[in-house]
């Protein structure tokens, strides 16, 4: 009863999705998660930005097999989970944004992104009530989007169930169990589950968790501020990201869902290590006044909650997916940095098929550029 062919450690923005087609592939399959419900972890607190609008072509990849899985689920499935075709607009108003968003634009193209720098003229029309002082245009692509964390987890578990996968919540993965160089399965509250391949989809607590198999992985948590104004009456549906660093602060970004809230982040500078989820008394003035210096009609919306979650962050901002080579049957498919819910579909898919063995035309690119075993160095020019 207790004999799976793969356990996922993790049920959230990657460990769902993953379940999903590892069942749509016919492998018997359990998901541990030590939260009541799917998403409970970090997933509840992204803020549903959708993108393929990258610089690294891995991330391009795996974020157009995503945006296929969202915008067409209700379609597909009848679930609404609030998917939203809005766009991503990226407003430049220095010469340095611009030179950099421009010399990305072949790389985005040729990975099959429908994206251009436009002028200022189409900017205001895609953005109503934009500031114009010195706006110089900005890349705009169309395809990309938004939807609800919440609502497509839960329909990414429902399918998952429907097709099998069985889950076990607020119950923890004490430790993987490893015989001979090789994992077993994992000692969890209640007992032990066997297996021979186990996913690492345990996001903040990755390392945490592979540190019990004697693996050490280079993810390191740190948090990141969000929050949700009011309702109004939509005025613009695109995701508007400013790249102009601010004070202890790096690009911020924000878009209105399809209840007309406006829900918005920041990303710190120097980022904040650690598990500390607590509000702070910076985060609200610190990223209103950037954006109603952007876009001055914000002045009066009314902020109805903030929260914090954390980012599993790797060296060089990009994912680990693969085998672990020391121990045979252990997949990491983590440290998604900040962007789990957008990869999380296309990653999925991609660890199902690296499971049994069915790899794709682009796979390969992906593994690669998100291989554990990578030089970490630099970083994504857009992340």
């Amino acid at each position: 009863m207790n004999k799976y062919d793969v356990i996922v450690a993790g049920a959230g923005s990657v460990g769902v999705p993953t379940a999903m087609a590892l069942a749509e592939m016919g492998l018997k399959t359990l998901v541990v998660d030590r939260n009541p419900s799917p998403g409970q972890g970090e997933n509840k607190r992204a803020i549903g930005g959708i993108r393929a609008t990258h610089s690294d072509p891995a991330k391009i990849i795996t974020c157009r097999r995503s945006l296929e899985i969202f915008s067409t689920w209700e379609e597909k499935y009848g679930e609404d989970i609030e998917w939203l075709k809005g766009g991503y607009l990226f407003p430049v108003y220095r010469e340095a944004e611009e030179m950099a968003l421009k010399s990305i634009l072949p790389i985005q193209k040729e990975f099959g992104l429908r994206i251009d720098f436009v002028g200022p003229a189409e900017i205001i029309n895609i953005m109503p009530g934009i500031n114009p002082e010195g706006l110089i245009g900005g890349t705009w692509s169309p395809d990309d989007g938004s939807a609800s964390p919440l609502r497509a987890v839960n329909a990414f578990y429902r399918r998952a169930k429907g097709l099998g996968a069985e889950f076990r919540f607020k119950e923890r993965v004490r430790s993987i169990l490893v015989r001979n160089e090789r994992v077993a399965g994992v000692i969890t509250d209640t007992g032990e589950f066997h297996a021979p391949v186990l996913v690492d989809a345990a996001g903040p607590l990755s390392r945490e968790l592979c540190k019990s198999a004697g693996v050490d992985i280079p993810v390191t948590p740190d948090s990141h501020e969000a929050a949700i104004t009011e309702p109004v009456q939509p005025f613009f549906t695109c995701m508007v990201v400013d790249l102009r660093p601010g004070p202890s602060s790096k690009n911020y970004y924000f878009y209105q869902n399809r209840h007309g809230q406006v829900v918005f982040c920041i990303t710190p500078d120097p980022l904040i290590v650690g598990t500390d989820k607590r509000e702070t008394s910076l985060f609200l003035p610190q990223i209103g006044a950037r954006m109603v210096r952007l876009i001055p009609r914000l002045k009066n919306l009314r902020v109805r909650r903030v929260w914090r979650g954390l980012y599993p962050m790797s060296p060089d901002g990009s994912p680990l997916v693969g085998w672990n080579r020391r121990i045979q049957g252990l997949v990491h498919a983590t440290g998604m940095c900040g962007q789990g819910f957008m990869l999380g579909p296309g990653t999925g898919a991609l660890v199902a098929r690296l499971i049994t063995g069915k790899l794709l035309e682009g796979d390969d690119i992906v593994l690669s550029a998100f291989s554990p075993y990578r030089k970490f160095g630099g970083g994504e020019a857009l992340k």
